[in-house]
């Protein structure tokens, strides 16, 4: 069984390789979701999940069907923007319709049929149906979600927003900060093989899944099901992706621009550079009652040497010894006002402490 796309009318220069934030996000959600799905991302996923607040992973579950078992075409976007808001903001576009029919009708799982003759959910009872009979069997948690979804798609949408938008910043962003720079390699890698050697030469470099057919003509996925799309002249889109591996992803709904999220292969969730040297001397910095009340000091706000001796009845020179201690150990930066050098705690450094020491245990 597969997906096919026909790619006859699509020009050598109608393939697009890009790196993209809502995607790679969307396997980063699924992750949490499907800890056995990737063993190999088992530190990862640990270290997140004990870091992140409980709130945000209860509405992740919540809103899993999104994500758990398929992936809703909507978060695998056709034209991938610079960053998750400028995708955030595209998907924001769509009408009511075809956001809820890309949440609820997916495609690009290839693991449940997709019924092409029906419409949206919110207009076709049929489409509802099926929404709502696949929730259904997934859980109460699944079915009231998409009853949320139907009832009150502009709200639903909003949240959904937020909920990624508030995942960015509480993990995602360190995480997309580390794998742009291979993603954005590995694109690149593939665009010059389609310049070098064709379609075929392409194809070859994606995955052991994917082929090209003996007339050149169409892209075959090996998928639970059999299903086929055809490509205009807007082409197909490809989207590596590290956090995805092992899974191969294909949107083919109607009316929708071919993608394919393909795994960068060979490739895990780059290692902390955090060492255990490093948390060591982390946790060395912070033991100790003077530097804790620095760290008290600086992060309410930038203070000199001079300042700091003052409020804690210390020696300059002490002061300096500690603050050398804490800058080692990143907690503190310096920056220079005028002819002075004030201190700075490091908040974020402080607050990643906890995630970077599971990582390094796990690892």
């Amino acid at each position: 069984m597969s997906v096919s796309i026909d790619v006859t009318r699509v020009s050598p220069t109608g393939y697009r390789f890009a790196p993209s934030p809502l995607a790679e996000l969307g396997s980063a959600v699924h992750l949490l979701m499907e800890p056995a799905h990737h063993p190999a991302q088992n530190g990862w996923v640990s270290s997140v999940a004990a870091a992140i607040e409980p709130h945000l992973l209860d509405r992740l579950i919540e809103a899993d069907f999104l994500w758990r078992t398929s992936r809703a075409d909507m978060l695998l976007p056709a034209e991938p923007g610079a960053t998750l808001a400028d995708e955030l903001d595209a998907m924001d576009a769509f009408s009511d319709e075809t956001w809820v029919s890309a949440a609820l009708l997916t495609s690009s799982c290839g693991t449940v049929p997709l019924y092409r003759d029906l419409g949206s959910p919110l207009v076709d009872p049929a489409a509802r149906e099926l929404a709502r009979d696949r929730a259904l069997a997934r859980g109460p948690r699944q079915i009231d979600f998409v009853d949320y979804v139907l009832t009150d798609p502009a709200r639903a949408r909003a949240l959904v927003r937020r909920l990624l938008e508030d995942c960015e910043a509480a993990f995602f962003a360190d995480v997309w900060k580390q794998l742009l720079p291979r993603l954005t390699a590995d694109s690149r890698f593939k665009h010059d093989v389609l310049a070098t050697t064709g379609l075929r030469g392409l194809v070859g470099t994606l995955s052991p899944a994917i082929a090209l057919d003996d007339a050149g003509t169409r892209i075959v996925v090996d998928k639970l099901q059999d299903n086929a799309t055809t490509a205009d002249e807007s082409g197909v889109t490809f989207l590596p992706s590290v956090l995805g591996h092992p899974h191969l992803l294909v949107v083919h709904a109607p009316g929708w621009r071919p993608v394919i999220q393909y795994p960068v292969s060979g490739v895990r969730m780059p290692p902390p550079s955090t060492t255990i040297e490093l948390i060591q001397e982390r946790l060395h910095a912070l033991d100790n009652p003077v530097r804790l009340r620095l760290a008290r000091s600086l992060i309410r706000g930038p203070h000199t040497t001079a300042d700091l001796a003052e409020s804690w009845s210390l020696s300059a020179p002490e002061v300096s010894r500690h603050l050398a201690i804490l800058k080692q150990a990143g907690f503190v930066t310096t920056s220079r006002r005028g002819r002075y050098v004030v201190y700075v705690f490091d908040a974020v450094a402080a607050a990643r402490l906890g995630r970077d020491m599971v990582e390094a245990l796990l690892r």
